[in-house]
């Protein structure tokens, strides 16, 4: 009769009361903005690959993603927050499982001989037992089951956190480090520009001697001088601090770190395959995290909905008790075994309030989950719009450059030759000197714009990266041994941090020839 009731009791426990889910089906366009109708290519043509920072073409900035990665401090907090909800898995897991335990303890009491209505017997009296302890709560309604679900999909919303991080890590680190090499190229540029007016400087002064030019030829000379020398350094100090940001980034403390200046602003351009709307739901780390969301509060509502049902414990406990060491008889032996049952009746409406605020959660997942998605498909469209635009205008500003050259030294040899005066040569060195300027920073946005846009369609990330439920499980149930660091999930594994305490150690970074 036990039996059967105990494989009934199983056979319950099947009972889900949570609603049936499905992510939400949007409907979106079939191609970006300014995107002809989506064709068929090849998928090597579709596909940005993970260490999508080696397009760029540039030997140093792989070393600098190389380093953060592997030791950055907040990508490896991001990593130990995943450990930390797998572990949450198992504890809620750990509930769906009987429970054993052992128990066992002595007393020694003596009274005193002349009490006062003393209990006529010894006045010392001992107790010892020991015994066993179980207990276990079948789960009829699936309650349990859908809280160590909703800590399972929260350890993939850790895992896609952790995508998005080291995403975010990636394309900061880049972007830096492109506006690093475009503060080198326009410093190059003043100090250029500074020798050509040192020259311009010495020509006035020549001039004035010979009382060939006023004496205001030579004040705006060095006035442009001055104002191009303290415009370099103003370049130098955002050089530098940059280069402490990225520093930070790579784990390396600012006083030892430093990268050799380049003076000429190249990388390779990239095209960056956006693939269409609707792959964008899988290629995002934020995207695939707010689903997860929503898939936990899916759950919540079962449990909310198991509440009031009846439920159900099962215990027992058994073993020996005597005033003596002589426990184990048969006559000392003791045992009890129960079930207990409880369901509400009337509380006043607290568990209605439960199951009415997890539905209007799970609403408000859904509303937030198709924010994100909106939030994505604007981010991908405007970095789509910056890098074509801010091509086009790079090329308008190359030819700017070219023509204000050649104004500027047409413009000194006429002044040379006595044919014109200074002014129009000061106005021909502030144009060369300011679309000069002008091109490098567009060019520099122009390459964080591709930077955005390949960040924007998610870096070479897919979920099928995200581990999959019941990987996120970190041990056996009789396993005791290997828990401090367990088998890594999705790719995600976490270190040890001592390692990363030498803050000096090998951080020069040398850059290559271009």
């Amino acid at each position: 009769m036990g039996a059967a009731s105990l494989a009934s009791a199983l056979a319950l426990s099947g009972c889900d009361l949570a609603p049936q889910y499905q992510a939400p089906t949007f409907i979106v366009p079939d191609s970006w903005t300014g995107q002809a109708p989506f064709a068929k290519a090849t998928p090597a043509t579709l596909q940005i690959p993970t260490d999508w920072w080696t397009l760029l073409d540039d030997p140093v900035l792989d070393d600098l993603e190389q380093r953060a990665i592997a030791q950055n401090a907040d990508l490896q907090a991001a990593a130990e927050r995943f450990v930390q909800a797998r572990s949450l898995v198992m504890k809620a897991r750990a509930d769906l499982l009987p429970h054993f335990g052992l128990a066992f303890g002595a007393t020694d009491n003596k009274q005193s001989a002349d009490a006062l209505f003393r209990y006529k017997g010894a006045t010392t009296q001992t107790d010892e037992f020991y015994g066993g302890l179980a207990s276990w709560e079948p789960d009829l309604w699936s309650e349990i089951r859908n809280q160590v679900r909703m800590q399972k999909f929260a350890a993939q919303e850790k895992a896609a956190d952790f995508a998005g991080a080291r995403l975010s890590l990636e394309a900061d680190l880049a972007t830096d480090y492109i506006a690093l090499r475009g503060y080198d190229a326009q410093d190059a540029i003043y100090r250029q520009s500074i020798a050509y007016y040192h020259k311009a400087v010495d020509m006035t002064h020549t001039q004035l001697e010979n009382q060939a030019a006023p004496r205001l030829d030579l004040a705006r000379a060095e006035n442009r001088l001055y104002v191009a020398q303290a415009a370099e350094l103003d370049v130098r100090a955002q050089r530098e601090v940059i280069e402490h940001a990225i520093a930070i980034l790579t784990n390396t403390a600012p006083e030892s770190f430093h990268i050799s200046p380049r003076d000429i602003f190249a990388f390779r351009q990239v095209s960056v395959p956006v693939g269409i709307p609707s792959e964008l739901l899988q290629r995002r780390p934020d995207i695939a995290a707010a689903e997860r969301v929503m898939a936990q509060a899916n759950r919540s509502i079962g449990v909310a909905r198991a509440a009031f049902y009846p439920h159900i414990s099962l215990n027992a406990n058994g073993g020996f008790d005597s005033n003596g060491f002589d426990l184990a008889k048969l006559a000392n032996s003791m045992w009890s075994y129960g079930a207990t049952a409880s369901m509400p009746i009337f509380e006043g409406g607290l568990r209605r309030a439960a199951l009415q605020y997890s539905w209007s959660v799970y609403r408000e997942t859904r509303d937030t989950y198709r924010s994100s998605v909106l939030s994505a498909f604007r981010e991908v469209e405007d970095e789509q719009s910056r890098v074509r635009l801010l091509r086009q205008e790079d090329v308008q500003l190359k030819g700017a450059v070219d023509t204000a050259l050649d104004m500027q030294n047409m413009t000194m040899t006429l002044y040379k030759g006595g044919l014109s005066n200074y002014l129009d040569a000061i106005v021909a060195q502030e144009a060369a000197l300011d679309a000069r300027i002008a091109e490098v920073q567009v060019a520099v946005r122009a390459e964080q714009a591709t930077v955005g846009l390949i960040r924007s369609v998610g870096g070479g990330w897919n979920d099928r990266l995200l581990p999959t439920p019941d990987e996120t499980m970190t041990f056996d149930v009789l396993q005791y041994g290997n828990l401090h660091f367990p088998k890594p999930a999705g790719g995600i594994a976490p270190q040890p941090p001592e390692q990363f305490e030498n803050l000096v150690k090998g951080t020069a970074v040398q850059t290559s020839a271009h």
